[in-house]
């Protein structure tokens, strides 16, 4: 299990080692980093990821047309001009009065150009009740949002004086401004309470306020490095907002954790009677390699957001990957190092209540006395226990069979939140597809070249009368970059699946017998409903890619990290079993509507398109933290000569306080997200924390032993013909019994003495 001279030689030993007699070293290094990562990207600046980085496909390549040509399309605004009832008519003069009173209005803010009148461009519906006042908003689309308050205040004066009609406006500007005012302050308050409610679980577990604060400052000085070095990166793979929110999320997790898992395991020896070196080398040896394992292992999942070929998730899987290497790195290096120099002093602050509470309620210091109870009843009916649990996950995920993913629309993002969602609403009931038309990107040597222009114009004419479009179709011209923009109002509107159907008619039809006849012409069909279908069309071409390469590698490294075949299936099989479940519950939950309320969520038929594949990277990786920390624990006991059995109760109930302290903490984040008003960021946050708080209790207290149990000394089953595998298992170095501990009955096992 170790060398018989007492100096261990894995990696994790040997860093705590160096990091332990060269503390002073180790944390100037560390500081060092940070500080370099820190300027290092600041001079480089962060890339953000542009449109044209997205995808493969038609929405990419009108968005390289258009960025090549240096075209920047304006921020496009719409007034809705609608009657109340169904007898005035855009025909009557109040209701010309008022149209033309917005268009006084909003064109007299000096902030709008290219204002129209329904009159002229014929935007008025087939029923004729509502008109549309349509412009663009001027200077930097990416700020309109900021421009935009003068115009919407001009049209709520017109409303005012026009009470008998509905006036309202909508548009990329006034929709970005209402979301970042009803939305903007939301995330930015999940993120900043993640670190206080870490701080605040982590002080119950510890009860010493030195102690508590290790894993957070060490969380938040791998996300800051982390930071740094996104900047650096995304030169080579640009990164987006999403990315620095994931980063953060799994930063904070995987950071507090792994400082958990060696910070307990030192302090557990130390309460053993353990020396300070001698109980900084265990927990070196056995949590620091622990952490190395479970950190590879994220690394990996989170590297298969990379095969996904789509910009936002190679964003967010390299900047995730990233933060894990970092935590994994400082947790142990500098963590030994801090707790070198801060020996007995990690006990400061303590809090003398929860001091009481925790010896009260935990006798021994390292074992825990509900876990030793739930651990009696699996262990002495494994069998049953296994059914049980198994059954029950199974049953839970049964729902995720018929789990329906898509793009979501406003109303079912935001629901009825916010009174501009009824607005897009009002706009695709009388001009379906007229919130988000398709937008074909028309390239030619020559823009206004007579069979050019007439293919457009048959283009214009073919996509009403093929049905995809009720109109009205409009052209932009650009005559300098001979470039065109066609926007064409899909039939179906808001509804996704009929809205691709129009999108298919004009891919499909429309357009090769058009646009298509003229030779050297780009004509690329992009816009919401088209960047949804190419997104849900790729991605679904890579969840096969992705699945496969985060399960065999997870398994090739259990394999390796354990040298045990067993084993390595088994940890496979039930973290697909937690992420099924996961997905069973999203599925139940906001798909069916079971229990939404409960949410404070809505069931809106569907499951947010990148969340499966998210999810289950997310949760493969981290789920192998409680796995590999657990299993190494059980494995120990095994090489210290109990039997399974023994070992497993020994693994079990002395892990049971770091990973309920490790998976409240990571639960309760996930949770924050879920308060969240987006469906998506809800689904998200119900999604990990559903599924984190399935993985710590059901899979690792309950299946996990019962499999291990009827498995017996098969758990570690390693065939003859994998033995040329190179040997990464355990580099404990060899020590004996501590003080106040004895070996009861001569066989070598050691047993803690009750106090």
């Amino acid at each position: 299990m170790g060398n018989a001279g007492g100096r261990p030689r894995g990696i994790a030993a040997r860093a705590g080692g160096w990091s332990a007699q060269h503390r002073w070293a180790a944390v100037g290094i560390w500081v060092l980093f940070v500080l370099l990562t820190v300027v290092a990207g600041s001079a480089a600046g962060t890339v953000e990821l542009k449109d044209s980085d997205q995808l493969k496909g038609e929405t990419t390549q009108a968005s390289r047309i258009t960025e090549e040509a240096g075209v920047e399309e304006p921020a496009g605004e719409s007034v809705l001009v609608q009657a109340r009832n169904d007898t005035t008519k855009a025909t009557d003069p109040e209701f010309r009065k008022a149209v033309d009173a917005v268009v006084k209005a909003v064109g007299g803010t000096g902030e709008v150009t290219a204002v129209t009148s329904p009159y002229d461009t014929k935007s008025i519906s087939k029923d004729g009740r509502s008109a549309l006042v349509q412009f663009n908003v001027r200077g930097d689309p990416e700020t309109a949002s900021d421009r935009i308050e003068p115009v919407l205040q001009a049209v709520a004066k017109v409303q005012d004086a026009h009470k008998e009609l509905r006036i309202e406006e909508i548009g990329s500007a006034s929709m970005n401004k209402t979301f970042d005012d009803a939305f903007g302050d939301d995330f930015q308050q999940a993120e900043l309470s993640a670190v206080p409610v870490a701080l605040g679980i982590l002080l119950i577990a510890f009860g010493a306020l030195v102690a508590a604060l290790l894993p957070v400052a060490l969380a938040i000085t791998a996300i800051v490095a982390t930071m740094g070095l996104m900047g650096v990166v995304s030169h080579l793979q640009p990164m987006s907002d999403s990315a620095n929110s994931v980063m953060l999320l799994v930063g904070l997790a995987v950071g507090v954790d792994y400082c958990l898992f060696y910070l307990r395991r030192e302090r557990e020896e130390r309460a053993a009677g353990r020396d300070r070196q001698t109980a900084m080398q265990i927990a070196a040896a056995t949590s620091g390699r622990a952490v190395i394992v479970s950190g590879v292992t994220v690394c990996v999942a989170m590297a298969g957001m990379l095969f996904t070929g789509i910009g936002e998730f190679k964003s967010m899987g390299l900047a995730s990957l990233i933060v894990v290497a970092v935590a994994m790195v400082g947790s142990v290096t500098v963590l030994p190092a801090l707790l070198s120099l801060l020996g007995d002093r990690v006990e400061k602050g303590r809090i003398p209540f929860l001091n009481r509470l925790k010896r009260g309620a935990n006798g021994t210091g390292g074992e825990s006395r509900v876990w030793t109870w739930v651990l009696g009843g699996v262990l002495k009916r494994p069998l049953v226990s296994l059914l049980v649990a198994a059954g029950a996950l199974v049953a839970i995920a049964l729902p995720a069979v018929g789990m329906k993913t898509q793009s979501f629309t406003l109303d079912q993002e935001f629901g009825d939140s916010v009174p501009i969602v009824a607005t897009y609403e009002r706009i695709n009931e009388a001009f379906p597809g007229g919130a988000d038309p398709a937008e074909v990107v028309v390239k030619a040597d020559d823009i206004n070249a007579a069979p050019v222009r007439q293919a457009i114009a048959e283009f214009r004419k073919q996509a009403v009368s093929s049905g995809a479009s009720r109109g009205p179709v409009e052209v932009v011209t650009h005559d300098a970059q001979n470039l065109a923009f066609v926007y064409v109002p899909l039939v179906g509107g808001s509804d996704q699946d009929k809205a691709e159907k129009s999108l298919d008619i004009l891919r499909n039809d429309v357009r090769p017998a058009t646009l298509g006849k003229i030779d050297g012409l780009e004509a690329p069909i992009s816009g919401q409903v088209a960047g949804s279908k190419d997104f849900n069309d790729q991605l679904g071409g890579a969840v096969a890619p992705v699945f496969a390469f985060v399960v065999v590698f997870a398994f090739v490294l259990m394999l390796l990290s354990f040298r045990s075949l067993t084993i390595a299936i088994t940890s496979i099989v039930l973290n697909l079993l937690s992420v099924g479940a996961a997905y069973g519950i999203l599925t139940a939950v906001f798909q069916h509507g079971w229990g939404a309320s409960a949410f404070g969520a809505e069931g809106v038929g569907a499951i947010i398109a990148w969340l499966p594949l998210f999810l289950f990277v997310i949760l493969f990786g981290l789920s192998m933290d409680y796995h590999v920390f657990v299993v190494s624990r059980i494995r120990e006991g095994k090489m210290q000569g109990r039997d399974t059995r023994d070992a497993i109760t020994h693994g079990v109930v002395t892990t049971a306080g770091v990973v309920t302290s490790a998976a409240v903490i990571m639960v309760a984040v996930f949770a924050i997200f879920g308060t969240l008003s987006m469906q998506s960021m809800k689904q998200m946050g119900v999604g990990l924390a559903a599924a984190v708080l399935i993985d710590a209790t059901i899979i690792r207290g309950v299946l996990l032993p019962a499999i291990m149990a009827l498995l017996g000394e098969r758990n570690w089953y390693f065939p003859k013909w994998l033995r040329w595998l190179p040997d990464l298992t355990h580099d404990e170095p060899a020590v004996g019994p501590a003080p106040g501990v004895r070996d009861h009955d001569g066989d070598g096992r050691q047993s803690p003495v009750r106090v």
